[in-house]
């Protein structure tokens, strides 16, 4: 039987002269539109856009939360089994003598910044303190909150939260994009992980659709990241200066804080946008990996040392031998007690994450696609999903590890759990040293911070611009780097001032339920494609 060759051409059509020269009109303009009605919306019926993205955020994770866990789920299967079989492992993406164009340092250092950064400053205190005070454990009644027995899983459900599954939906997306964008010599754009499946059909309405769904995702998935790290952004400027209009009387960040400190990150984006990817976003990459290997090794010297390399061993084998479980294993309420915190616990931990991840995954997985030219599938997913993973388990286990060992001993007296999410890092550091050297750490986690905020913020707009473009990942005009830049600050800005972080976390999940089945989509045609790729290859070894 005769297998048709595979699609190698998708047109896009571009606007040939205008503003919008170089740009698909429709996906470009349909984007505009949408994120300006969500931005007037939320700007002119500020209450009432805060209540209704709460009603819809509870529709969702009722009728969705099944769908979640096992989407994602799906995605760790797909890239596992590309990586792990011999003769997909070996395909490479691109033309068979290509050199990748970052070393590994930087292709680590740009990945890691863009994909994770932002929030693993947050949530490496946070979550791991939060776990040991409440978690699935604790309300099934197995272990005791803030109590030694816990440490374990405290861990393991951060671990879950920021490991395998996290980078499997950024991997899926990247490498779908690389193999057929590099290999197959298709358009570096969302729609062209889908053709085979839908052909042809996607140069069209149905491609551009797709790729809307793509943009609008990217938006407000970047959106909740760099709203969590301006949050802690004014955490930090306020631990340095001491400036109470920075600080409400619950210990959060003032809405002034924020939107000052937003407007100081994407101006600083914009500028590095401009430069492009080899410049600007490679530069920041390379200081900020430097700068968090400096955090770490503070807190690998003068952290809680020995509890913490105990604690990442048993987390890392305890999340690894009940990954499979806790990946597929959904509760629901059936009336009682226990099934509702459960309920409740995985819909505003697990599924949020998962929902953050997936619309976060267009702008990560295409960023990926985009610097990963050259290399193996194998190579690419070991480098795309383990060595971040791992990343992420060793920041959680030695700064998480070192909060909740201060907690035990009594040394923090709760000043760290106590403290919001945005402001528990600096609260452990103002623990750990004199206040001149906790000034000095401080300055050093902001400076860390604002380079992560500009590399994912300036990398989105470049995403943005690339899939607008039809796949065109070349330098564009400054007006649609500024003019990206500057509907991503009042995206964030309005939800915030609608109803804080909670609108924008709720924002954002409504934008990744679309996206998710377009990667489900993408998981499939990346299989059925190597598929075929080897049955045509046997069928010419025949002949």
């Amino acid at each position: 039987m005769s297998i048709n060759p595979p699609l190698t051409n998708l047109p896009i059509e571009k606007a040939g002269s205008g503003f919008y020269q170089g740009f698909n009109r429709a996906v470009t303009v349909g984007s505009k539109a949408l994120i300006g009605a969500l931005i007037l919306w939320a700007a002119v019926f500020s209450d009432q856009a805060g209540a209704l993205l709460s009603q819809i955020n509870g529709f969702l994770l009722a009728h969705f939360g099944h769908w979640y866990m096992y989407v994602v789920a799906f995605y760790v299967v797909v890239c596992f089994i590309l990586a792990l079989w011999p003769r997909t492992g070996a395909i490479h993406l691109g033309q068979p003598d290509e050199k990748p164009e970052f070393s590994r340092f930087s292709w680590f250092s740009m990945m890691f910044g863009a994909g994770i950064g932002i929030g693993m400053l947050t949530y490496s205190t946070a979550e791991p303190i939060y776990h040991f005070s409440n978690n699935p454990d604790i309300i099934r009644g197995t272990v005791a909150a803030v109590s030694a027995e816990n440490v374990r899983p405290a861990f393991q459900w951060s671990f879950l939260h920021w490991g395998l599954s996290a980078w499997a939906c950024y991997a899926l997306v990247g490498l779908a994009l690389a193999f057929f964008s590099y290999s197959r010599g298709l358009p570096l754009t969302i729609r062209s992980g889908l053709t085979p499946l839908l052909g042809k059909s996607l140069s069209g309405p149905l491609g551009h659709a797709v790729d809307i769904v793509s943009v609008i995702a990217t938006i407000l998935g970047v959106s909740v990241t760099i709203g969590y790290g301006v949050s802690q952004f004014s955490s930090g400027m306020f631990n340095i200066t001491g400036a109470n209009w920075m600080m409400d009387a619950e210990g959060l960040p003032t809405k002034t804080a924020m939107i000052l400190s937003l407007l100081i990150v994407m101006g600083a984006s914009t500028m590095s946008a401009m430069s492009g990817v080899g410049r600007g976003i490679k530069w920041l990459s390379n200081l900020n990996m430097g700068l968090s290997l400096f955090i770490l090794t503070f807190f690998i010297l003068f952290g809680s040392t020995l509890f913490v390399f105990k604690s990442f061993f048993l987390g890392l084998y305890d999340y690894l031998i009940a990954f499979p479980r806790m990946s597929l294993e959904v509760w629901s309420n059936d009336g009682s007690e226990v099934s509702q915190k459960l309920a409740d616990w995985q819909g505003g931990w697990t599924i949020f994450y998962w929902a953050w991840w997936i619309a976060f995954a267009p702008f990560v997985g295409l960023f990926l696609a985009r610097i990963s030219r050259g290399r193996s599938i194998r190579e690419y997913v070991l480098g795309a999903m383990i060595v971040p993973a791992t990343m992420c388990f060793v920041w959680f286990t030695f700064v998480g590890g070192t909060a909740i060992d201060l907690e035990l001993r009594g040394i923090a007296g709760g000043q760290i759990m106590d403290a919001g999410i945005s402001s528990q890092l600096f609260e452990m550091i103002n623990i750990m040293l004199s206040p001149a050297l906790a000034t000095a750490m401080s300055v050093v986690i902001v400076i860390l911070l604002l380079t992560f905020l500009v590399t994912s913020a300036d990398s989105a707009v470049l995403i943005i611009n690339t899939i607008a473009a039809g796949g065109d990942a070349s330098q564009k005009g400054n007006v649609h780097i500024i003019t990206w830049g500057a509907a991503l600050t009042l995206v964030i800005a309005v939800l915030l001032l609608a109803g804080g972080l909670s609108a924008i976390n709720t924002a954002m999940i409504i934008g990744a339920l679309p996206f998710s089945f377009v990667m489900a989509l993408m998981g499939i045609s990346l299989l059925k494609a190597l598929i075929r790729d080897g049955m045509r290859d046997n069928s010419k070894t025949k002949s």
